[in-house]
């Protein structure tokens, strides 16, 4: 795949252009250290991929993203968190924060060597072997553009956040998926799990207590709303 780099910090071009070199399937053919420079080149040559830093002086990598005509896979590489749900909006392959690791670098290449050379259903198709099928006791999300599985034991409650729900596990960590709390509510319900607030879903094998208006999972108090308590109730027998 031929490449550009887009970032105003020197250290950090240099970083990239160290991982690329490493990586045969790169071609870098251009280094820019503004987004404004880059954008005749973009428009007016084949670029497969770009890595592009978000904070930037005067011209942002949202900004240049929105403003070239042709659109290029692209990876952003960036020192803040806080720009990862927009950057994935606009179909970013990855979002690397710095300091990015070279395994986790390698990483976002190959989605987007997948992404650009896709495997053909037909190969697929050919590879498959057909299995007993298995009881389900686990789910598959798509999140940072990859599909994780999620086991429903491990799943202590989900919340939802308008377009994004977040779902909290046992390791103390959350996996933020664009899904609706219907649909889950829908594959869920009848895995030990039950809605209780037009927000939460929750893992009845994790509740811990249940007062009138809440109930205690992993010294998280979520609220019962008075629309799902009765159905609630009925649920766990009380």
């Amino acid at each position: 795949m031929r490449c550009v780099i887009i970032d105003d910090e020197p250290l950090a071009v240099e970083l990239i252009k160290g991982f690329v070199s490493k990586i045969e399937s790169l071609e870098l053919i251009h280094t820019f250290n503004n987004a404004i420079d880059a954008i005749s080149i973009i428009n007016q040559t084949a670029v497969d991929l770009i890595f592009l830093d978000i904070e930037m002086p005067h011209f942002s990598g949202i900004d240049f993203l929105n403003a070239i005509d042709k659109k290029p896979l692209v990876i952003f590489t960036t020192a803040y968190e806080n720009y990862a749900v927009e950057g994935f909006n606009l179909g970013a392959v990855d979002y690397l924060v710095k300091p990015i690791p070279f395994n986790r670098f390698l990483k976002s290449v190959a989605r987007a060597q997948q992404l650009h050379n896709p495997i053909p259903a037909t190969v697929l198709n050919s590879n498959a072997i057909s299995a007993p099928e298995l009881e389900q006791d686990f789910m598959f999300v798509k999140a940072d553009y990859e599909n994780i599985k999620l086991n429903y034991c491990d799943i202590l409650y989900i919340e939802g956040l308008k377009d994004y729900v977040k779902i909290y596990t046992t390791d103390q960590k959350y996996t933020l998926t664009l899904i609706s709390l219907i649909k889950l509510e829908q594959n869920l319900s009848s895995k030990g799990f039950a809605r209780i607030h037009r927000s939460y879903i929750i893992n009845i094998k994790h509740v811990k207590s249940v007062q009138k208006n809440k109930v205690l999972i992993d010294d998280k108090r979520i609220p019962i709303s008075e629309s799902y308590k009765t159905a609630f109730f009925e649920k766990i027998n009380i």
